[in-house]
């Protein structure tokens, strides 16, 4: 009987014990992840598309959002309009050049929380070897238990880019990104 008090007491109390950062990497395997794009076709319509390869992974702390971290990594070659001989054009050297930079990078310097799980994380977004600062919008989506005895996390965020920063020969304007990252916990 003691040890059945003193073990509920315990849980109890760690269940007062705030939560401490932890280490996530980014389901896009289980197709629990996504980074969407759109971008104005010369004015006339939107071109969508997606990257389907890319990895990352990310330190979230609900009790201190300032010391979490992001890092994703795109696959260039992997985009995906949805048309092949598109696709062919955005990785040649007018759009993406992949054979020259196979990857596209992000990497967070500061998360702020916005409150109501609003955050605005500012990074690093590398493409084409030129960095520029962003800033993605984020709301976190939930976090729990998963049925195969993992814990997640997920958000979703909205940034955008100017081609021109990038020195895109062809510029149509901003590419809009939609984000959806879930992270299983380590």
């Amino acid at each position: 009987m003691k040890k059945l008090i003193l073990s509920s007491a315990l849980l109890g109390l760690a269940a007062l014990i705030p939560a401490q950062a932890a280490d996530y990497i980014v389901d896009y395997k289980g197709a629990h992840a996504s980074v969407n794009f759109k971008v104005k076709h010369m004015g006339f319509s939107w071109l969508t598309g997606r990257f389907n390869k890319f990895s990352g992974k990310f330190n979230y702390d609900e009790n201190d959002i300032s010391s979490s971290k992001i890092n994703i990594t795109i696959t260039t070659s992997s985009v995906d309009s949805n048309h092949a001989e598109r696709d062919k054009h955005l990785k040649s050297d007018d759009f993406l050049d992949v054979s020259k930079f196979p990857t596209a990078t992000f990497v967070s310097s500061n998360i702020e929380d916005k409150g109501n799980g609003k955050l605005a994380i500012t990074g690093d977004f590398t493409l084409q070897n030129i960095k520029k600062e962003i800033v993605i919008d984020a709301v976190k989506v939930g976090e729990g238990d998963d049925p195969w005895g993992g814990y997640r996390v997920g958000f979703n965020g909205t940034t955008s880019i100017k081609m021109s920063d990038f020195g895109y020969k062809m510029d149509f304007g901003d590419i809009l990104f939609d984000l959806h990252l879930e992270g299983v916990r380590q």
